[in-house]
């Protein structure tokens, strides 16, 4: 629009100074020679000529420019109404995305906050367990409950017992009820870790580290010792048991530095055991508590069935009697269906027989004089 106005103005400022200039000639002239003037006039009307003809360019310049300038608006219309779209488009995916982004970022923070309280709980755990260990009785008691844990885990309930008092007096963390050989055997959950943590604070200083090394041999050797004293009863255990470590560190560390103490233990018959071990080992004692099992249970099961034969057997032979008497009473009953028919063909022939005198001698046949002057019947085949 401001092109327009300063379209407008120019031709307009350029009309005027055409029509100043031509006046201004005139007024010359006028004033030169008067026998000009018919040059003058054809100028004027030319001048006034050019005039219209600028007017009617102006006015056709004007229509092109107020065309152009609706064309233009309407195109800055159409192409601002499409940038809005798009703006208006990118923003909303923007917003869902933002949405998104910060749903997904509260989750996080929720996880992380969950993650936190867990490692905030995790810490208090294992300020919790080096306590534990930090304590004869609570590294027992600890020892026990996962003593327990696996052995519950895999034998039957009748062929354990935790906390067993043997018969002189001592108490057993767990006994393990086997068939003998080799007989019930012990577990001890105890182990002194005293020195193991004092191995381990050591460092590289080589002074500690060898104190502490041979404090770890003299208190695993006194254990193991106590250990052979207590619970190898003969008569009433097993010739072994059993020395459980509650950690696997532990356990492959002794084997892997302290070969001679290991050694030593197997010699005194006390067998050291992690959780590990003790897992395969119990599996091991439930397989044989099972196939002693099937052989009890194949020896009762031989005795009833030899118990079985004897009963058939008697059967047998109650049957063969049996039959005996069916056999007996058959013949009876033939004896007495022979007799039922003579009875019958004798009722026959009595109804058969005529009262006339003609049959006298035919009956006096059948009569013989008894030597006792009474008569009898004879019986007729």
């Amino acid at each position: 629009m401001d092109i327009l106005l300063l379209t407008v103005a120019v031709i307009g400022a350029v009309a005027v100074g055409a029509l100043a200039s031509a006046f201004l000639l005139r007024r010359s002239t006028q004033a030169e020679a008067p026998e000009t003037g018919g040059e003058i006039s054809a100028l004027a009307e030319r001048l006034s000529q050019m005039t219209e003809a600028q007017a009617a360019q102006q006015a056709q310049l004007a229509k092109t420019l107020q065309y152009q300038e609706r064309a233009l608006a309407k195109s800055v219309d159409d192409r601002l109404q499409v940038l809005t779209g798009r703006i208006n488009e990118t923003l909303e995916k923007t917003n869902k995305t933002q949405k998104t982004n910060l749903d997904e970022l509260r989750e996080r923070l929720v996880r992380i906050d969950a993650a936190q309280k867990n490692l905030s709980d995790l810490s208090s755990q294992v300020v919790g367990l080096q306590d534990i260990l930090s304590n004869k009785q609570a590294r027992g008691a600890f020892g026990e409950v996962q003593l327990q844990g696996l052995v519950e885990a895999v034998l039957p309930p009748d062929s354990y017992s935790f906390q067993a008092t043997l018969a002189d007096g001592k108490r057993a963390d767990c006994l393990l009820n086997l068939p003998n050989p080799p007989g019930p055997i012990v577990i001890d959950a105890k182990f002194p870790l005293e020195a193991w943590r004092q191995l381990q604070n050591a460092g590289s200083d080589t002074q500690q580290v060898k104190e502490a090394e041979r404090a770890l041999r003299r208190d695993v050797a006194t254990h193991v010792k106590a250990i052979a004293e207590k619970y190898i009863v003969p008569g009433e255990t097993a010739d072994a048991a059993l020395m459980f470590l509650p950690s696997e560190a532990v356990y492959a560390e002794l084997h892997a530095s302290f070969g001679d103490v290991v050694d030593a233990a197997n010699r005194s018959k006390v067998f050291i055991v992690s959780p590990t071990t003790l897992w395969a080992l119990l599996n091991t004692m439930r397989a044989v508590m099972k196939d002693v099992r099937m052989k009890e249970a194949a020896g009762v099961i031989q005795t009833e069935v030899m118990k079985m034969l004897e009963d058939v057997e008697r059967l047998d032979k109650r049957v063969g009697h049996l039959e005996a008497h069916f056999a007996l009473a058959e013949k009876d009953i033939r004896e007495i269906r022979t007799s039922t028919g003579k009875i019958v063909k004798r009722g026959d022939q009595i109804q058969d027989i005529q009262l006339g005198e003609d049959e006298t001698p035919a009956i006096a046949d059948n009569f013989e004089p008894p030597e006792d002057g009474r008569p009898h019947l004879r019986t007729v085949e």
